[in-house]
C-alpha cells in the first residue's frame, strides 16, 4: 500500500529526465541523506541491477543493497530494498508531455516483525522526512542546468 505519493513536471525531454533519474551516483545531490552509492553489478542499469547506497541520519551511517526490480526504457523502473524487516519499494513512471516530462512516484512500505510492525508510523514519518522531496531536488537539479 503507498505511503508516499508525488508527481512533479520536469521541463526537459525525458531522455535526459530518465537518465538522470536512474543515473545513482546522482542520488546525493538529489537525497540529502544520501552520501554514497556505490554500483554492485556491472554494466547499465536494468532489472536485477544492484547498488549499495549509503546514508548518514543524525551522524549514523547506515548501508542498504538496493535492487531494480522493473525496468522499461523511458517509462518506468522500481526499486526495493528489502532489509532488516522493513520492505521499502519505490516506483517511478515517466510520461512525456508538451511541457517536459512527467514523473509519478509511489512509495510503498511493508515491516515484518512486532517491533517494526509497531514502529511502522515511525518509520513511514522518517523515510517522509527523508525522501519526500527528492522529486523536487531532481527538477530543480535539470532545469538549472
Amino acid at each position: 500500500m503507498a505511503f508516499l505519493e508525488r508527481d512533479v513536471l520536469i521541463h526537459k525531454p525525458i531522455d535526459e529526465v530518465f537518465a538522470a533519474a536512474t543515473d545513482f551516483s546522482k542520488s546525493p545531490e538529489m537525497m540529502e541523506t544520501v552520501v554514497e552509492v556505490e554500483p554492485l553489478t556491472e554494466g547499465p542499469v536494468r532489472e536485477g541491477y544492484q547498488f549499495k547506497e549509503v546514508r548518514e541520519i543524525r551522524g549514523r551511517k547506515s548501508a542498504s543493497i538496493i535492487k531494480v526490480t522493473e525496468y522499461e526504457h523511458n517509462k518506468c523502473y522500481s526499486v526495493r530494498s528489502d532489509q532488516h524487516g522493513i520492505d521499502l519499494r519505490y516506483h517511478y513512471t515517466f510520461a512525456e508531455t508538451t511541457e517536459g516530462t512527467r514523473i509519478e512516484f509511489i512509495g510503498e512500505l511493508d515491516t515484518k516483525g512486532l517491533r517494526n510492525t509497531l514502529m511502522k508510523p515511525l518509520i513511514k514519518m522518517i523515510i517522509k522526512k527523508e525522501d519526500a522531496d527528492h522529486l523536487d531536488k531532481m527538477k530543480t537539479l535539470l532545469e538549472n542546468n
